[in-house]
């Protein structure tokens, strides 16, 4: 694999280069043994590239939770004292998933030529994340590989458990508004037309909400073929959209603006960057590479940055809580602070560890009320709708009876 990197050396103007290496870790290594330091590293060198906006993640046919059981199950088994080959070689036997089989059969064939295990799953980084190839091989190099995998299946659990709850209490919310749009669409597909036609007969004159309800019906019963190859083409849009950089931006900004679940959002990305942190360092990793890659582990732009602000000012010696405690509107206080007592007293493992318990718990309470909190609102809503039709088709019916 190719690297385009950047590096910055005491004294020196920046290097931008491009070396060739098994994995970013790889990179890091070679840069940091030449006395530099990577300021900024690109996969791949090829001078094409797709949009930012069309950069949609693609599936790998291996769920998130296969790579956290196969984490647990490997500490398990080299707890019992199976060789890590032999143990991987029980899970492709056990594994029911073809694309994970041949994954872990690589992985074997790897480590039996002589290679180490981070190398081997660094081969595989849209499989398995930074965190795991990280800590895989900080429990490598110190001897815990078991202490490491189980830790490390520990921590994608938690943040797989937290990101469900989160998505869990919004699937409510999402089945109503879908609802409403299918039952909408469909009477002025099927139910307006017919009112339509008595108006006509009776000639009623229209108020201005009830004419649009009506262009807007005879249109789409007009052009019903039209309407759902446009309506499908927009769901579809719109989910590459969501799933793409700048639609994850987009998203993030509004959720961060609105009243109950912005605060939701803050706190999940918050407990995710803290557990991240705290497992990366309890493993013994770098701080710098452990901050590099909980930046892969965060995503999300806005939070990326900040954890990127804080490599910056550990490089040159200052605090960590000092980049947390300037983007208060991001990562709360409480990090921050908690972040400083555990530098005061050398425990900073242990106080991100205890971060991200409190956030985690907290978001779980807030997850379970959220469904109450959007109830009313979207009560409201479909009041409103209901509302807004009933008057515009059933107002001018009640006019005309009333004028006999």
């Amino acid at each position: 694999m190719k690297y385009r990197v950047t590096i910055q050396k005491e004294g020196l103007p920046d290097e931008k280069r491009v070396i060739e290496a098994i994995s970013h870790f790889a990179v890091y290594d070679q840069v940091q043994k030449e006395g530099g330091v990577v300021t900024e590293l690109q996969e791949g060198t090829s001078s094409f590239a797709l949009p930012t906006w069309l950069n949609v993640t693609i599936g790998t046919g291996i769920k998130r939770v296969e790579v956290i059981r196969m984490a647990r199950n490997l500490s398990a088994m080299l707890g019992a004292g199976l060789s890590l080959s032999h143990a991987l070689s029980v899970i492709e036997r056990q594994s029911g998933n073809k694309y994970l089989k041949k994954v872990v059969g690589s992985l074997s064939g790897s480590i039996k030529q002589g290679s180490s295990f981070h190398e081997a799953l660094a081969a595989y980084p849209a499989i398995f994340p930074a965190l795991f190839i990280a800590m895989t091989k900080a429990g490598e190099e110190s001897g815990s590989l078991t202490e490491a995998l189980n830790t490390v299946g520990v921590q994608m659990e938690r943040s797989e458990e937290l990101t469900r709850k989160v998505k869990g209490a919004m699937i409510y919310p999402s089945i109503v508004v879908i609802a409403i749009f299918i039952v909408g669409i469909l009477m002025l597909i099927y139910v307006v037309p017919t009112l339509t036609n008595t108006f006509k007969e009776l000639g009623v004159k229209l108020p201005l909400t009830t004419q649009i309800i009506v262009t807007v019906s005879d249109f789409m019963a007009a052009h019903a073929i039209l309407v759902l190859g446009l309506l499908v083409a927009f769901i579809a849009s719109g989910i590459a959209f969501i799933r793409s950089r700048v639609g994850n931006r987009v998203v993030l900004a509004i959720s961060l603006r609105l009243p109950v679940v912005g605060e939701l959002v803050r706190e999940t990305y918050t407990a995710r960057a803290s557990r991240t942190l705290s497992s990366l360092l309890s493993s013994s990793v770098p701080v710098l590479d452990a901050l590099a890659i909980t930046k892969e582990v965060v995503q999300a732009d806005k939070f990326a940055r900040v954890v990127e602000e804080a490599e910056d000012h550990v490089r040159k010696g200052e605090l960590l809580s000092t980049a947390f405690s300037e983007h208060a509107n991001l990562y709360p206080l409480l990090m921050s602070d908690m972040l400083a007592v555990g530098e005061e007293t050398g425990k900073v493992a242990e106080m991100l560890k205890q971060i991200a318990e409190f956030y985690e718990s907290d978001v779980a309470e807030k997850t379970k009320d959220l469904s109450t909190i959007i109830e009313p609102v979207l009560m409201l809503f479909i009041g409103t709708v209901v509302g807004i039709f009933a008057v515009s088709m059933i107002g001018p019916i009640y006019s005309l009876s009333s004028a006999f």
